[in-house]
């Protein structure tokens, strides 16, 4: 899981170009939800901890936005490169802004499993993976 998180977050900061695995993207949102998770655990622990509650609430709440804002640019990249994946425009993603089906449909878009070979946006993310295990596997006659 960190693995993913660490390739979307800083190999891929800002890169909109190419396809995302369903494990990429489903990875990096656990890992994501985990962080903001400890982020407001901390900011309860602190917040209990204190005389000044209402200061370290406000430091903690500041440190999560900081987060979610040094995470935005990759979540974005992260979501059109899975909309390539299935041979959808990166613009796709715009409809989860139509109330009540948009969310839903992306959701369903989301867990949809990825053109398999090549498709407009690049190869298949999977067979890279798949060539790296074959390699020094070699039937004997």
């Amino acid at each position: 899981m960190i693995e993913w998180y660490k390739k979307v977050v800083f190999e891929n900061y800002a890169n909109f170009k190419g396809r995302a695995r369903r494990s990429e993207y489903w990875y990096f949102r656990l890992a994501s939800t985990v962080i903001f998770l400890l982020f407001v655990v901390l900011g309860l622990i602190i917040y209990a901890a204190t005389d000044n509650g209402p200061l370290a609430l406000g430091l903690a709440y500041g440190l999560l936005m900081l987060y979610a804002l040094g995470t935005m640019i990759p979540s974005l990249a992260v979501s059109v490169r899975r909309m390539h994946d299935i041979g959808k425009s990166g613009w796709t993603i715009l409809v989860a802004m139509i109330p009540l089906v948009g969310p839903i449909w992306i959701l369903v878009l989301l867990f949809t499993e990825g053109d398999s070979g090549e498709n407009y946006y690049g190869t298949d993310p999977k067979n890279e993976i798949e060539e790296i295990n074959e390699i020094g596997n070699v039937e004997l006659q």
